[in-house]
């Protein structure tokens, strides 16, 4: 009954409110453009790379902002931060429809970029951080596990929309969750708790000693935010053209649908180990072991070939470990630099993935082109030992098992 009480009235409610504002944000901000985007272009007459160029520029920006946002987060809350950055989005979403020259369209887009740093994943870490201190990793898994239904959930319903409204109607629908759904969950519902301090007794745990913090500088920063840079390169390049190297590969549209729907399923069941599993398992160890498991993946695709079993291995070893890393690139900056300040912290590792995720997908393109499939898989490999290589030059103070 305690709990039950906890997720209604206590700070329990903030894993409630960011697992359903997570799910529109994502279902809204990141799925919905490749549904939407043919029909835009196609209406303003501009060619698809120039429509999901404003894409890139959302999340260049979004990278720009994240470590300003993260320290007003440390320092104000969620509540304002991320409610005003949900007004941004829906104003961004409204006058979408309405962006007729190229100018005002790229400016939707600044406005969709300053939502994605202040409503995704890395400001709801900080926001559980603030909240929760050095314990929050549990609250971060349940949230991630929430977040990986999205495109469950965006997907269908951005193609239901189009259909009976249109692109048009679709951008304005979303406008309208984002005002009068997510900015009010965020602005009023969101729980206003601090954390006490690391050194408080409350705080202090034998998982989470003050003197295990490491400052967020230096070598193991450089590693972290390099890994997570590289990892986040390899994830966005080749899941934006897998589609396309399955059909080369030989399988038929509806096999290379199948297995792409694969992702998501694997991703969400990783997630759910990991919650299980919480407090017992090192992040560090976790995201060594997804990079293990990424580096089989590729392998195995890029000595075997294509073909629907090797594709369906692939992509699900690929999708269980996507599912942890998301939770270790929440957790381990967590353990290894701590509460305070974190959300600046995380902000600062956000930055250089998100420049990089915003380009891969071109990048990757172009090296197909150049390249044949099984030496981009190849490539893929090496860049996930380099990864991997990064995690294991981390090493975290302590005997930490959280």
């Amino acid at each position: 009954m305690t709990q039950w009480r906890d997720l209604v009235f206590g700070p329990g409610r903030a894993v409630v409110v960011l697992a359903v504002t997570q799910i529109l944000t994502w279902g809204i901000l990141i799925y919905p453009p490749v549904l939407t985007m043919p029909h835009l272009t196609a209406a303003h007459g501009w060619t698809l790379a120039f429509g999901m160029a404003g894409f890139t520029l959302g999340l260049v920006t979004s990278g720009l902002l994240s470590p300003t946002i993260g320290g007003l987060i440390d320092r104000h809350g969620g509540n304002a931060v991320m409610a005003s950055g949900a007004l941004a989005g829906a104003l961004g979403l409204a006058l979408m429809p309405f962006a007729m020259h190229p100018v005002a369209y790229f400016a939707c887009w600044l406005l969709l970029g300053a939502a994605m740093a202040t409503n995704l994943y890395d400001p709801a870490f900080a926001a559980l951080t603030r909240i929760f201190g050095a314990n929050a990793r549990r609250q971060i898994t349940f949230v991630t596990f929430a977040g990986g239904f999205a495109s469950t959930v965006g997907w269908p319903a951005t193609h239901l929309l189009l259909e009976k409204l249109g692109w048009q109607g679709t951008y304005l629908t979303f406008a309208a969750v984002f005002a009068f759904v997510v900015a009010p969950l965020h602005a009023f519902a969101l729980p206003r708790h601090v954390a006490a301090t690391p050194t408080s007794v409350a705080q202090t745990t034998a998982a989470t000693p003050p003197q295990a913090f490491q400052l967020p500088h230096g070598a193991p920063f450089l590693l972290l935010a390099a890994a997570f840079a590289f990892y986040s390169f390899i994830l966005s390049g080749v899941t934006s053209n897998l589609l396309a190297l399955l059909d080369r590969g030989g399988l038929s549209a509806a096999e290379a649908v199948a297995i792409g729907a694969m992702f998501g399923p694997a991703q969400v069941a990783a997630r759910l180990a990991d919650f299980a599993l919480a407090g017992r398992t090192h992040p560090l160890w976790i995201a060594r072991g997804a990079v293990v498991l990424v580096v089989s993946a590729f392998a195995l695709l890029s000595l075997l070939g294509v073909s629907f079993p090797v594709a369906a291995l692939f992509a699900i070893a690929f999708g269980a470990a996507n599912g942890v890393m998301t939770i270790a690139r929440g957790a381990l900056p967590l353990l290894m630099f701590g509460p305070v300040g974190y959300g600046r912290v995380i902000g600062r590792i956000a930055r250089p993935a998100q420049f990089v995720q915003a380009f891969a997908p071109f990048v990757v393109a172009s090296a197909v082109e150049t390249l044949s499939d099984r030496h981009v898989l190849m490539l893929a490999t090496l860049g996930a030992l380099i990864v991997l290589g990064c995690f294991l030059g981390i090493k975290t103070p302590g005997n930490a098992r959280r």
